[in-house]
Formats: structure tokens, C-alpha cells, sequence
């Protein structure tokens, strides 16, 4: 145990290092002097900052349970405003002459909010959208009020999808069609004569150029999507065949998303801006350049070109964007064209949280031993006692390979009937005595064994916490993607347990066992010790992709989202609350029929009563139990 002397010495500052909010939170996520988690919308300047604990009250008073997403408009606000005042600056700083246009990619994050509120904050800056279907062509047509922003159309296009477009043109909007693949070119030349609109068209390189993390497959010259040289050049002969040249305004290429090296970004942008270059020479007029996504986010604040990381800041991606793009159409003495990226992460992630309670705990404790073992052990445990006594520094990893061979070992002479069970579990008690203290001494040394470096996970407490994995982190189970998690509170108190954290699904994928770390990936996070009230952990950095890609594993639908605006006095207001999913919500999806499935449950009640089963008073409570249990909610409730 911890002494009480020791547990006085931890502040909130120690919390700020262990989690590393300071680096990850870019200005936006801090901690109170009374050690809770604290939003901070209008950057340091201000000292306005909400505490998380204190929105979790106001959501548990206005009768919300956990889990809860929280979204933080003035967050959103605030990373569009960055991203367009730092194109601002460095066009301003070297002269630029075009202009810029941020567009978000709807598939980030397609919840109609979302989009609202991107297409709100992004009025003044003129800044569009991205879509790649004709769903999402039709949900951008409902929102989009600005004709002066840009809507881009990626992805592959049917007759229906060109002629909406085509109408938007019409309409006054600036709708790009960009040609992904060749046969597309024709489709949109044919529905434009009929319907007797000139479109504006764009072109989808693919470039030879290629980024590292997750995304890679985006970009070179194997891409799914895009054009290759020869094919935009025959592109630009169809064009100059149907008289249609002047059409074509937009160069787009996307050479991933979450591109953590700057030098790649740097290489895309000169080998893009070549390209267009080349199209103006060939006659096309031309206008726009498109730079795709790939704008990363630093989701462990290592300011590294770590996957998870980035080595550059928005301000230096925005320079060495204007720097390449002038330098080239200067030479080549070609007017600066307009600028656009399709930033969707870096836009989105960091003003949602996801907030949960936890609901126990399974506790890594050592049962006590025997100083000396009983006279008829097996010679096994024996050999394990002999370990755990000779253990030092210097043998420790000796005694590490000993204890695992053993232990195999007893449980091969279990499966043969040569050891009881009680013998076998007598065995394994002193195994993880000898890990445990593998892991303490471990501690002391310079530079563990690699075979040592993730002991502390082997140990690790469960706790079990109240949301999905698959539905709302879903990328770190598919991709391992990482992300910040902490405790919201008690960050004035040391946190004595390493913890993985488990989800309430019952797959062993449900999990979260890799936090981020400046140096390296964590196998475990440090928590507290639950108490009477409850404990609460975020998870942070999850608005892109995370909501959109969430599924239904478990039949857990989506969370509760509360939507919150913060006023530069301090105040706050909960704006929009949406109630997640019900059980009954879920089962629909699945094609069951809730109301059928209620007159059916019914019938087999009916029909324990005509067999003596229960009474009908027991039938009431049962329909009820079963009718309640519809419409509640997905995940636990108290």
C-alpha cells in the first residue's frame, strides 16, 4: 500500500505529465488546480475554463445516463477559424495571390450536427464541403447556403449523381465533378449536353509520390482511385475534342489521411503543383488546386512523425503549402490558382469526448504463499519456489524463461492427469508471485530485456467500464489507432493501479490496451482505486470517423450526445441533446419488428398462464419488465 504521506504529494501537475494533456490537448483540454478536467475554448488568453465534472452533473440533473458523447462547438469553431487564418497568414506572408478554400469531407463525420455546425462556423471563411456518394451529395445540398464555397464531388458517379450536381451548378453553387476514373469523363460530357449545363469539372491524379502511417495505399501509383498520366492527358484530349477544355478548373490528388511527415506532404505538393502546371500549358484554364486530406492530428503529443503523431504544427503545413505551390506556378509564370484541402480530421477530432463511468474492477493481487513449500509439492513447484527465492537483478531474466517453462510444464502434467487441480492452481499462485516480482524489480534497472518490456500488462487490473469499443472507438480495434484516455477527475490523487480497460461487450476485441506515451505505446494505464462515487474516464480526440464507423456489435447502439456552447463569460449552454439508441432502435435496424415482437412475447406469456406457469398478475409484471426493457436504453443503466 501507498502511504498516505506519499498520496499527499501528488498535484494536478504530476497528473498533466502522466497523461500528457498538455502536449495532445493543443490549448483546448487542461486540468484544474482542484485536479479535474477543464475545457478551455478560447485558447490560453482566456480564463474561461469548464469542468468536465461539472457538464457530467449537469447531464446526470437533466436524468442523461453514461455513456455520453460530448461535443464542444466552440472547438469546432476554433480549429476551422486556425486552419483558414494560417492559410490567411502565409498568403499574405509571401505574397500569394490566390485565395484559399477548406472543405470538409462529410465522411469524417456524417451526422447531420456535425455538418451543421461545420457549414455555420465555416461561413465566413467560405469554407465548403467534400462528398463521395450521392447520399452524401444529396445531405450536403440540404445544408450548403454559401455559393461562394466549394462542394466536391469524389467518388464514383452514376447518371443520378451527375445530374444533381449538374443542377447545383445551375443553382449557383461551385460543384466540382472530379473525374476518379476514365469512364466517368464521357458520362458527365453526355449528361451536361442534355441537361445543358456547363460543368465544372476537376481531375483526380494519382501521384507517384507516397506517405507512411496508416493510410499509405492512398497515394502512389497501385491507388484505387485517380488517373495516371496517360490517362489525364487522353482525359484533356476529350475535352479539347467536345470543345468542353475550358471546363476543366480543378486538379485534385489525396495522398492519405493522417500523414505524420511533413517531407512527404512537401513532396506531394511539388509534384501536384507540376501537374497543374502542365494542364495550363496544355490549353486547360484551370483555377483550382486540390490537395486532398492528410492534415494529422497529434493524437499522443509527441510532435513526432510517430503514425499517431505529427512533426509539423497547422501554421508550418500551411507555409510549406503556399511556399511550394508559388514558387512553382512563379516559374512557370502561371496565375497562383485557389487552394483547397479536404482537412476533415484535424477539423472534427478534437471537440468530441466520449465520457463513461466505470463499473468494477478485476484487481491483479497475488495470493499469499508459504515461505517454504509443503514437503509433498511436486517437484514443479519446487522449482518455482527455487526461482522466486534466487531471484535478482542480474538472473532476472533467467528466472523469467525458468518460471514460464515451469509453469508450462505443470499444466502439461495437468492435461495428463499427473498433477490435481488443487496442485495446479497451487503452481500458477506461485508463477505470479515470481511475475510480480519480476515486475517490481524491474523498476530498478537501466534498460529492461525486451522479453520484459510489457510485464506490467501480464498483471494489469481489469476495469470494466460502460461502452463499446466497436461502437465508438471502432478504429482502435481495426487499425489500432490510438487515442488520449484519462480520468476526468480525482487528478490531485496519485492513481495506484495499471489497468487495461475492457468494454461491456462480451468480445475478448472489446478492449483498450494501448495508450499513448511520448516515447513509446503503453500496454497500461494508470488509474485509481474505484470508491463509493463514481469513477470517470474520457476518451478524447474521437470526432473523426469514430461515430460514423461504429457498428452495432452486441446490438450496443449510439451513446447519448449532448452538444454544449460555451460563452466567453464563463457561461455554458447544453444546445442540442440527442437521446441514443433503444433497444428497440437497435433490433430495427436488424430487421426485427418491435411491435410484433411485443404481440409475440405476449402470446407466449398467455400461454405459461394456460399452462400453470404463472399467474396473470406475474404476466402484467413480465410485460412490463420486457415492454421497459425496450425502450431502454443500450448500455447499462442504474
Amino acid at each position: 500500500m501507498i502511504k498516505k504521506e506519499i498520496l499527499g504529494r501528488w498535484t494536478a501537475e504530476k497528473s498533466e505529465e502522466l497523461y500528457g494533456i498538455k502536449n495532445w490537448g493543443a490549448g483546448y483540454y487542461d486540468i484544474s488546480s482542484s485536479g479535474e478536467v477543464t475545457i478551455n475554448p478560447f485558447g490560453k488568453k482566456s480564463d474561461v475554463k469548464i469542468s468536465l465534472m461539472d457538464i457530467i452533473s449537469g447531464i446526470r440533473q437533466r436524468g442523461f445516463e453514461m455513456p455520453v458523447l460530448l461535443r464542444f462547438e466552440n472547438l469546432l469553431d476554433a480549429q476551422i477559424s486556425h486552419l483558414n487564418e494560417s492559410f490567411k497568414k502565409a498568403m499574405k506572408e509571401w505574397n500569394y495571390q490566390g485565395e484559399y478554400r477548406g472543405v470538409y469531407p462529410i465522411k469524417v463525420n456524417q451526422q447531420q450536427q456535425v455538418i451543421e455546425e461545420v457549414v455555420k462556423y465555416g461561413e465566413r471563411y467560405h469554407h465548403g464541403l467534400e462528398v463521395g456518394s450521392k447520399a452524401e451529395l444529396i445531405g450536403a445540398l440540404s445544408i450548403m447556403r454559401d455559393k461562394e464555397a466549394c462542394l466536391i464531388c469524389n467518388g464514383y458517379k452514376d447518371e443520378e449523381f451527375i445530374d444533381l450536381g449538374l443542377y447545383a451548378v445551375k443553382m449557383g453553387f461551385k460543384c466540382f465533378f472530379v473525374v476518379e476514373i476514365p469512364g466517368e469523363l464521357e458520362l458527365i460530357i453526355q449528361r451536361s449536353e442534355i441537361l445543358k449545363v456547363k460543368p465544372l469539372i476537376g481531375m483526380r491524379i494519382k501521384l507517384s509520390s507516397k506517405a507512411g502511417g496508416h493510410w499509405t495505399e492512398s497515394g502512389g501509383d497501385r491507388s484505387i482511385f485517380g488517373l495516371n498520366t496517360a490517362q489525364l492527358i487522353d482525359a484533356v484530349d476529350v475535352l479539347k475534342k467536345n470543345n468542353m477544355l475550358d471546363c476543366l478548373k480543378l486538379l485534385h490528388y489525396h495522398l492519405g489521411s493522417q500523414i505524420p511527415n511533413i517531407r512527404d506532404i512537401r513532396s506531394a505538393v511539388v509534384e501536384g503543383s507540376r501537374i497543374y502546371a502542365g494542364l495550363v500549358k496544355e490549353g486547360a484554364q484551370m483555377g483550382y488546386l486540390d490537395l486532398g486530406g492528410g492534415l494529422a492530428v497529434d493524437y499522443d503529443g509527441s510532435n513526432t512523425n510517430f503514425s499517431n503523431s505529427r512533426n509539423y504544427t497547422i501554421d508550418e503545413y500551411c507555409v510549406d503549402v503556399i511556399e511550394i505551390v508559388q514558387a512553382t506556378m512563379n516559374e512557370e509564370n502561371i496565375p497562383h490558382p485557389t487552394i483547397i484541402t479536404e482537412s476533415g480530421r484535424a477539423t472534427v477530432a478534437y471537440y468530441s469526448v466520449l465520457v463513461f463511468n466505470v463499473l468494477d474492477v478485476a484487481k491483479f493481487e497475488t495470493s499469499k504463499i508459504p515461505e517454504i513449500p509443503p514437503d509433498d509439492s511436486h517437484d514443479l513447484i519446487k522449482s518455482l519456489y527455487y526461482i522466486l527465492n534466487t531471484m535478482n537483478l542480474k538472473n532476472i531474466q533467467e528466472c523469467y524463461n525458468d518460471a514460464l517453462y515451469y509453469r508450462d510444464e505443470v499444466r502439461e502434467l495437468f492435461k495428463h492427469g499427473k498433477l490435481t487441480l488443487r496442485e495446479r492452481s497451487f503452481a500458477e499462485t506461485v508463477f505470479w508471485n515470481i511475475i510480480s516480482v519480476i515486475a517490481q524489480e524491474k523498476k530498478r534497472m537501466k534498460q529492461s530485456p525486451p522479453d520484459l518490456s510489457d510485464i506490467e500488462s501480464a498483471i494489469a487490473d481489469i476495469y470494466y467500464c460502460n461502452f463499446s469499443v466497436f461502437q465508438s472507438v471502432p478504429d482502435h480495434w481495426a487499425i489500432n489507432q490510438l487515442f488520449p484516455v484519462m480520468p476526468v477527475h480525482r487528478l490531485t490523487e496519485m492513481p495506484t493501479r495499471n489497468a487495461v480497460i475492457a468494454d461491456i461487450t462480451c468480445d475478448c476485441d472489446g478492449k483498450i490496451d494501448s495508450f499513448i506515451d511520448l516515447h513509446d505505446v503503453k500496454h497500461v494505464l494508470p488509474l485509481h482505486e474505484l470508491g463509493e462515487e463514481d469513477y470517470y474516464l474520457g476518451i478524447f480526440l474521437v470526432g473523426a470517423y469514430q461515430e460514423t464507423l461504429g457498428d452495432l456489435h452486441n446490438l450496443f447502439g449510439d451513446t447519448n450526445v449532448a452538444s454544449i456552447r460555451i460563452y466567453p463569460n464563463g457561461e455554458y449552454d447544453f444546445v442540442r441533446e440527442i437521446e441514443g439508441d433503444t433497444v428497440a432502435d437497435v433490433l430495427s435496424y436488424v430487421e426485427f419488428n418491435p411491435k410484433q415482437m411485443l404481440l409475440d412475447f405476449r402470446e407466449m406469456a398467455e400461454q405459461a398462464i394456460r399452462e400453470g406457469r404463472i399467474t396473470a398478475n406475474e404476466r402484467r409484471e413480465i410485460m412490463k419488465a420486457y415492454d421497459i426493457g425496450l425502450r431502454g436504453y443500450t448500455y447499462f443503466e442504474k
